[in-house]
């Protein structure tokens, strides 16, 4: 029996770490058609060409236009404001970045995390 792609959630992932973006295409691709961008940027102007993902997963700390700035400028769009977001990084005070940032982040969880979590976690936002 072949799977029916028409029905599976779109997921763009944005990281700059070829092996995040790697990992994540293998952990998701099964379940997920995945939308890779290496930078925000990117990111940016792939939605401006009126692609409207189900779920961002988004690393916080990328050179030039990071997680933050990213997700902040698609809440502040509206067009993107109920989009479910999670971030991903390294950084050891993720939790409170989190909590001080002024605009809803989903979820987020530290690298290295578990793929079972994160595939908890995007089930629960989007399926």
């Amino acid at each position: 029996m072949e799977s029916n792609t028409t029905n599976r959630k779109q997921i763009l992932v944005v990281d700059d770490e070829l092996s995040i973006l790697r990992l994540l295409t293998f952990i998701l691709s099964a379940d997920y058609d995945l939308v890779i961008k290496k930078s925000g940027i990117e990111a940016i102007s792939w939605l401006e060409e009126g692609n409207d993902p189900n779920l961002i997963i988004s690393d916080l700390m990328m050179p030039y236009f990071d997680g933050s700035t990213l997700i902040r400028n698609l809440k502040i769009s509206g067009l993107y404001r109920d989009t479910p977001v999670i971030l991903l990084s390294g950084a050891e005070d993720l939790e409170d970045k989190v909590k001080n940032m002024p605009f809803k982040i989903d979820s987020y969880l530290e690298k290295p995390f578990n793929p079972v979590i994160l595939k908890s976690k995007i089930a629960q936002l989007i399926n």
